[in-house]
């Protein structure tokens, strides 16, 4: 037999697609993906019933006084205070958005487009500092505004970006001083 003729008898025809087998597993992967969303939000909504003792978050009062400071960036979540893995979701605070802060004696007002506002008495701050993460999100040292304050009987820490960082430094120093002046005001009481 001549070269050629070898050639031809060996070749077989391509392998046809087993269409059954491919969707079959499509439909499995997605049934895996689906139940796994489903877990991760069940999950989220049990996370809320356990902290179900949070107390409602306060609403900005109608006399709030004079500005000392706005910023226009986004909310990261909160935690317990020390923990930083540990969301808080009981209320809105877990979901992550816009915002618009503004420090005022009477307090921090947090206003949230599509997600809870909410508002941080001036006397329930307890301390703002620079650091570098938040449940969920990890940026450089100093890169988040991480403000701390108590509701009912938890320590809270809420994580704030601002879209202009430089001004974390002055929203820290502002906050810190006012919290030092409500302390010494409330010992000379």
């Amino acid at each position: 037999m001549t070269p050629v003729l070898l050639l031809a008898a060996e070749k077989e025809s391509a392998q046809v697609t087993d269409w059954a087998a491919r969707i079959g597993w499509v439909v499995g992967l997605a049934l895996f993906v689906a139940l796994v969303y489903w877990l991760m939000r069940e999950g989220w909504k049990w996370r809320g019933t356990l902290q179900g003792d949070l107390p409602e978050l306060p609403v900005t009062p109608d006399e709030t006084g004079p500005e000392r400071l706005t910023m226009s960036g986004r909310y990261h979540g909160s935690t317990t205070a020390g923990q930083w893995l540990d969301r808080i979701v009981a209320h809105g605070l877990g979901t992550r958005s816009r915002a618009e802060l503004t420090l005022t004696d009477a307090g921090l007002d947090v206003v949230r487009p599509g997600a809870s506002d909410f508002f941080v008495p001036a006397a329930q701050l307890r301390e703002a500092r620079l650091d570098k993460g938040i449940a969920g999100k990890v940026l450089t040292e100093g890169g988040l505004l991480v403000v701390t304050w108590e509701h009912g009987d938890r320590l809270i820490d809420s994580g704030f970006r601002s879209d202009h960082a430089a001004e974390h430094n002055a929203w820290a120093d502002t906050i810190n001083s006012m919290i030092e002046t409500n302390s010494r005001e409330g010992a000379e009481r």
